[in-house]
């Protein structure tokens, strides 16, 4: 049961004045809570980025080109556009320091000349411009009298907007929901406070709401500070109380004698890296305990995860378990049973795939080969949580490419059998920050190193004017027998205009190329994909034509040159992504990163980073620091908890404090039954990780 203290924050949104079920709708857009309907608390956590500073009143003459500011003026005269002109609407005014004409587009004289009328003081509030030595504002954003200038705050928060919703109504909104905020309980340590000088969390909201300077509303301010923090511990509380829950139900002390493991081995056409020598060490260390496994295992492309997560299911199998192994898209589970197959045929293991799209008849046979255990490893996608899916004794869960995955799914996997582990596989290089923000429940291993042979990618930009020169560079490569990946440009948002896009460049190589080209994209049915993989794999055709669906986990060993157009348009980590497609056998391979210019900076500088290294944890840090952490992991699109207020790149010291924080507080208690713990339970539900609570009283 929530606190009923909180009621009101979990209270509708279309209670407050002016929050109708059309402004309710874009809201959830605005503030993200797209798939439920906006709360009151919803909107305090909606932050200004900037501040209308009305005590900013230089004169007319002394007001610096394009600032903000606030006038104090006396109305000469209006001057409207002749009739058929697209001229603007003038209306020249004065102060003591000079003259200034203020400019409108399309307006209405009856309403100006009411607004602003002659021989009257006015004050305007806008952008000045100097235009042929004379200062104009367009469009100020306020034109009031005296009396009303008097009610309006010196300092007004600005917030961030979406089309249709009024400023007005928004502030409006925000202003009430900050009268109906209860007094919170502190749930913060003193000593913390007072060392950092923060607020409590009310006065910490009413700063940023209601600022009386600029300052209170930057980053670092102690009350954005506060409330990021919050968010943070909120977090970590939640994922420490997992790990702790997932501690307390008993794992399974599984060992073996690693005689399967010494048969994978010797099917291994190379030798172990020594980072996946390290990381097997620890997984089975991890396996051998009685509590249970919760396992991060982060390599770069190519690192050798699979074969990793294969001698830990290895080992489960041998120890008489099953193991299950997740990925988050069909084409990637087919491909893990590929990769696996063989290797798990040399050391008798059986092996079976079991997706959304397998046949009745099929189906049936999988799921009575897992209850008699007959089945040793199950491949699948997110089909594996259905409640209708038993094993015999599901040892081990793998997960690929973990933030598609929640704490909810850790949860619900857990339930397939007795003190299941769990290891878990990123091919996104995350930066430590992240690590622990999304992560915090598990211990961590890296495969820093790539296997040997492996020749560094040769990275060039090439801007999309030299296409033709490009296309003449493939005619060689093909005669010279090489495979080339060419990645369609990302459009927008919208997945019909990226397969536009492809369809239109594989016509145009294949008026080249003719039926060496084919085409892979996200709209095929999964058959017709893995046909076109197919043929591209066995060499039928030498140009696959594809959208990011190749981005995660495709591998065609003997692929050197990938071509990724409009390269500007992707980010860091997922230019990263794609160019480990190819570099995957011991030939060396190009990557051509095709954009148009003029580029921006950040576009600049992610090509530049992208020609200077290969290392996939510098890539991943730079991507932090130039774009934020919600664009690494795909935050966007894979529902992770992306933060309303704190920000990696501002805050990120913030969180190793909040770890440590979360670990001791558990410590001291366990259940948060004390007075803080009490305190602590309300930070879990206003910051949406009241699922933590329901562990506790799961026990």
């Amino acid at each position: 049961m929530r606190p009923p203290l909180l009621d009101p924050l979990f209270a509708a949104a279309t209670d407050l004045p002016g929050i109708g079920p059309k402004v309710e709708k874009l809201l959830r857009g605005l503030l993200g809570v797209s798939e439920r309907d906006t709360r009151i608390g919803d909107l305090l956590f909606h932050l200004p980025h900037s501040v209308i500073d009305r005590r900013r009143q230089p004169g007319i003459a002394h007001s610096p080109e394009g600032a903000i500011v606030t006038l104090k003026v006396r109305i000469d005269r209006h001057q409207a556009a002749p009739a058929a002109s697209r001229a603007p609407y003038k209306v020249f005014a004065h102060d003591e320091t000079g003259e200034i004409q203020l400019v409108f587009f399309h307006a209405r004289r009856d309403w100006l000349e009411k607004t602003l009328p002659e021989g009257e003081t006015r004050y305007v509030s806008g952008k000045v411009e100097w235009f042929n030595g004379r200062p104009q504002m367009v469009h100020p954003d306020h034109m009031v009298d005296e009396t009303s200038f008097a009610e309006m705050p010196l300092i007004e928060p600005v917030y961030p907007m979406t089309a249709g919703l009024s400023p007005k109504t928004l502030q409006k909104a925000i202003t009430a929901a900050l009268d109906l905020l209860p007094p919170m309980p502190e749930w913060l340590d003193e000593a913390h406070l007072a060392r950092d000088h923060w607020p409590d969390f009310n006065t910490a909201l009413e700063t940023v709401h209601r600022p009386e300077d600029p300052a209170d509303i930057d980053p670092k301010s102690p009350a954005v500070m506060r409330l990021a923090y919050d968010e943070y511990l909120a977090s970590q509380l939640a994922l420490a109380m997992v790990r702790s829950h997932m501690r307390k139900t008993a794992g399974v002390g599984r060992t073996s004698a690693g005689l399967l493991k010494e048969k994978i081995l010797a099917a291994l056409p190379f030798h172990l890296t020594p980072g996946q020598a390290q990381a097997i060490s620890e997984i089975e260390g991890d396996l051998a305990a009685s509590t249970r496994m919760l396992r991060l295992v982060q390599g770069d492309v190519g690192a050798g995860k699979t074969v990793v997560a294969l001698i830990a299911m290895a080992d489960v199998v041998e120890a008489g378990g099953q193991a299950a192994m997740m990925a988050p898209t069909e084409l990637l589970a087919h491909q893990h049973l590929r990769a696996i197959g063989p290797l798990c045929e040399a050391a008798g293991i059986k092996a079976a795939l079991l997706t959304g799209k397998a046949k009745p008849a099929e189906r049936r046979a999988i799921l009575a080969g897992l209850e008699s255990g007959e089945i040793d490893i199950l491949v699948g996608t997110h089909a594996l949580f259905q409640a209708t899916i038993a094993f015999k004794d599901l040892g081990l869960a793998v997960v690929d490419e973990q933030h598609r995955f929640g704490v909810h799914q850790r949860l619900a996997l857990q339930g397939k059998g007795r003190g299941v582990d769990v290891l878990v596989m990123t091919a996104t290089p995350i930066p430590r920050t992240l690590v622990l923000t999304y992560f915090g429940d598990m211990e961590v291993s890296q495969l820093p190193d790539k296997p040997a042979g492996r020749k560094p990618i040769e990275t060039r930009s090439v801007s999309l004017d030299r296409l033709f020169d490009v296309v003449d560079g493939l005619k060689r490569a093909l005669a010279d027998g090489q495979k080339v990946y060419w990645v369609c440009p990302l459009v927008e948002e919208s997945e019909v205009l990226d397969v536009t896009a492809a369809e239109e460049r594989y016509g145009t190589l294949q008026q080249v190329f003719g039926d060496q080209v084919s085409l892979v994209h996200g709209r095929m049915s999964a058959a017709e994909k893995d046909a076109a993989m197919q043929d591209f794999k066995d060499g039928r055709t030498r140009i696959l034509v594809a959208t990011t669906v190749i981005e995660v986990g495709v591998d065609v060993s003997d692929a050197t040159i990938i071509v990724i157009e409009h390269a500007e348009r992707f980010g860091l980590a997922q230019l990263h992504q794609l160019r480990g497609r190819v570099g995957r056998g011991d030939k060396q391979s190009t990557c051509l990163l095709l954009y148009k210019g003029p580029l921006g900076e950040t576009a600049k500088a992610r090509l530049a980073i992208m020609r200077e290294t290969n290392d996939g944890f510098v890539i991943a840090e730079e991507d932090l620091r130039l774009r934020g952490e919600g664009e690494i992991l795909g935050t966007r699109q894979s529902g992770m908890p992306g933060f309303r207020i704190a920000q990696i790149e501002t805050h990120g010291e913030l969180m190793e404090t909040a770890r440590a924080d979360a670990r001791l507080i558990l410590a001291n208690d366990p259940d948060l039954e004390g007075p803080r713990g009490q305190a602590l339970r309300l930070l879990l539900y206003i910051f949406g990780r009241d699922e933590a609570i329901r562990l506790l009283r799961a026990g």
